[in-house]
Order: structure tokens, then sequence, then C-alpha cells
């Protein structure tokens, strides 16, 4: 039997009314004529999704522009005092632990990396998969890294790291109301958070599809705008980190 290497690249999908590829496997799916992933074109699926989930993250980052523009007015020009007259600057900074804050960063951008592993090796694992129903043809079998379970694990870690830097800001005496810019980094990074747990919630849904599902056109589908979104919240966070860098 000839063995087979997952060294394929990523299958080309076509669009529009050219008779593009449509990813079918031999033999997959449930049996002629049901339902399921080969009933559908997949390249127009992936459009459809990624269309969704860019409309949603435009929407997420106007969010957050929206919410921190006010502070860093505040923080550049002040407040205006009836009494004076005028612009008053009372913002006070803290001391933020930086150090936990780029630990966190660091397990982010990580998990990032392991997730787009994962989106890569789902996409050669459809292409051996068509090669393998050929007759004589047998996929070669080999150890598997769990990337998307790592990057499951690394998201959780960032959250746990926030909640230490949130701890740490709290045995120091600082709270959301004790000034300002205290309130202002319990809020932005407090938001991000619950967006990140929204993409934890699409990483554990992914991990469930990848393993439950038959058709590789769903698998790809899942990690593809998982992906999608999880890499938009890591650039998200570099951006928060700048501005707490700023804006403290």
């Amino acid at each position: 039997m000839a063995s087979l290497s997952p060294s394929l690249k990523e299958p080309r999908t076509g669009f529009g009314g050219n008779g593009g590829t449509h990813d079918r496997i031999p033999g997959g799916g449930g049996g002629g004529g049901g339902r399921g992933d080969h009933e559908h074109d997949y390249g127009e699926r992936l459009k459809r999704y990624r269309l969704a989930v860019a409309i949603a993250l435009a929407a997420i980052y106007m969010l957050f522009f929206a919410f921190t523009a006010p502070f860093v007015l505040r923080q550049l020009v002040g407040h205006f005092d009836q009494h004076v007259n005028g612009y008053v600057r009372d913002w006070q900074a803290i001391t933020l632990p930086f150090g936990v804050l780029l630990f966190n960063t660091g397990l982010l951008v990580l998990s990032s990396l392991t997730l787009e592993k994962a989106r890569r090796v789902a996409f050669q694992e459809a292409a051996v998969a068509v090669a393998a129903a050929i007759p004589g043809v047998k996929a070669a079998d080999g150890s598997r890294v769990p990337w998307l379970g790592m990057t499951i694990l690394l998201g959780f870690g960032f959250l746990g790291g926030q909640l230490a830097a949130w701890r740490e800001l709290m045995a120091h005496g600082i709270y959301m109301s004790t000034v300002k810019s205290s309130s202002f980094f319990y809020v932005i990074t407090g938001l991000h958070g619950a967006h990140l747990i929204g993409g934890l919630l699409a990483l554990i849904y992914a991990a469930v599809a990848v393993r439950r599902t038959h058709g590789y056109d769903r698998k790809r589908v899942t990690l593809d705008v998982t992906s999608w979104y999880w890499h938009s919240m890591t650039v998200l966070w570099i951006y928060v980190l700048v501005l707490l860098a700023v804006v403290r």
C-alpha cells in the first residue's frame, strides 16, 4: 500500500458560476441523497459565514473605539468646570500590573498561533481524505497534536491572568470607583474579556463540531470563521494594551 502524508496545500474553493470545486469526498456524507455538507457549495457557505463574522467584528471594534474616545479626551483635555469657567485636568494616573498584562498578551498571541495551526491541519486532513478514498492509497497514521484544545486552554489562561491583574490592583486599594483611570482599566479589560468568553464558547463548539461532524466542509467552515473572530480579539487586545499604556 502506498502511503500519503498530509502535506497538501489548502484546496481552492470556487465562487460564482464557474463550476468551482466542491470538496466532495467519495463515500462521505449521510448516503445518497441525504442532507449534508456535500449538498451545499462549500465556497459560498464559507463566504456567507465570513461576511457575517466581519459585520459582527466591525460592530465590536466600533463599540471599543466609541467607548475609549471619551476617556482619551478626558485625560488629554479634562472636564469643564463651571466654577472656573474652563477645562480642568484632574486625571490621576495609576500603576498598572504591566508584567501580568504582558504575560497575558503572550498567552493570547500563542493561542492565535495554535488556532491557526488547527485550521491548517483541518484543511490538510480534508485534502488527504479525498486522496485516501482512492483504492490502493492509505493515509499515513500518526499522532495528532491537539492544537484546538491547546488554544482553549490558553484562552482560559488569559482570562485567569486578567483576573490576577484585577486582584493585584485591588490588593493595592485600587477599585473601579477609585479614580477615572481605574474605572477605565476595569471597564475596558472587562469588556474585552466578555467578548473573549464569546470566542471561547465558539472554540468549544468548534472542538465538538470537529470531533463529531463527518463532513470535512463543516469542520473547515467552523474552524475558519472561529479563527477569524479569535485573531481579531487578539488584535483588539493589543489595541487595548496600548491604550492602557497611554490612558492610565
